[in-house]
């Protein structure tokens, strides 16, 4: 007897989001992709009717346009998975992060309304999360991070802009942005680590298409515990022990290409690899991914893979 395929729709299948997730479907048995008509994407009755003939549905849109395509469920079987920000730390909604704790996990396995983490956000949460659990760090540390991202991240607008012949001689270079401390993904950061206050982030773009490292730096004197960078390695290690989206690099860096850490060399993987460095006094943990990978559409597929009961890592590239 034939397996029942899910019903899939992709709600802003044309940004870079949806085409990501559109393409992880290749050669997948397993469902069955809605389409809609090219010239019909932005009516609310076709979008509404797809939606609600499907069994899960992304959500690939600005945020505005995700509140109202979940306004347009009335099928109660309809499961959403909403890549924007609209919906990260809404009451009902599970945070799509497994990683983080088995609550994570099993909210995103039962939960009728999934929000996929930002990708800044992805990297800051995977090292500042366990260390508040943990008890290492104190909830009302001032933390501060940075991130360094390829221009895919911007979407269709920067993309064009970084790939057009002519253009402004700004973009050869890394710039620094989100300047008055408003970055859109600050909210979940707070929210979902327990921090009592918004962390100062430093975001950078810079000329490569993907790719991202988020880095976190710390002084150990504030730390209860896992004083060096090799306990530290050690407490993450065991903290993310299983997970095969996760690795822990317990190098410290040596294999590093010139002693560097790439914004672009984990380009195309789906996982995550975290990093301690530093010395006894000062330690830097970065989170080093794709940020159209863990930290957009693979993390989508991971959610819905785990909706479905089946490998987490299916139709996913965890080979590195």
């Amino acid at each position: 007897m034939e397996n029942k395929k899910t019903k899939i729709f992709i709600d802003g299948s044309e940004g870079t989001t949806g085409l990501r997730i559109y393409d992880r479907f290749k050669g997948r048995d397993d469902v069955e992709l809605l389409a809609i008509d090219y010239d019909r994407r932005k009516d609310p009755a076709e979008r509404a009717r797809l939606i609600n003939a499907s069994d899960i549905t992304f959500l690939c849109l600005p945020d505005a346009a995700a509140k109202e395509s979940v306004s347009l469920v009335d099928n109660e079987h309809v499961r959403i998975i909403d890549t924007s920000t609209a919906h990260r730390t809404e009451p009902g909604w599970a945070y799509g992060f497994p990683e983080l704790s088995e609550r994570h996990r099993n909210a995103v396995r039962n939960g009728k309304r999934v929000a996929v983490p930002g990708c800044h956000a992805t990297g800051f949460i995977s090292v500042v999360y366990p260390l508040i659990v943990g008890g290492i760090l104190r909830k009302d540390y001032p933390i501060s991070a940075f991130s360094l991202t390829g221009y895919s991240g911007g979407g269709k607008k920067m993309i064009g802009e970084y790939s057009a012949t002519a253009r402004e001689l700004e973009l050869d270079a890394p710039r620094e942005y989100a300047l008055t401390q408003q970055h859109k993904h600050l909210k979940e950061m707070k929210a979902v680590t327990g921090l009592e206050r918004l962390p100062l982030f430093s975001p950078i773009v810079a000329d490569y298409y993907s790719g991202m490292v988020v880095s976190v730096p710390l002084y150990t004197e504030y730390f209860t515990k896992c004083r060096n960078p090799q306990e530290l390695t050690a407490f993450f290690a065991d903290y993310y022990k299983g997970e095969q989206f996760i690795r822990v690099d317990e190098t410290g860096g040596a294999d590093l290409y010139g002693g560097m850490l790439a914004g672009n060399s984990l380009s195309g993987w789906d996982g995550l690899k975290i990093l301690v460095t530093g010395n006894e006094e000062r330690i830097i943990v970065s989170a080093q991914f794709d940020n159209l990978g863990k930290g957009a559409s693979g993390a989508a597929i991971q959610c819905l893979n785990i909706m479905l009961g089946c490998d987490e890592a299916k139709g996913l590239n965890l080979i590195s």
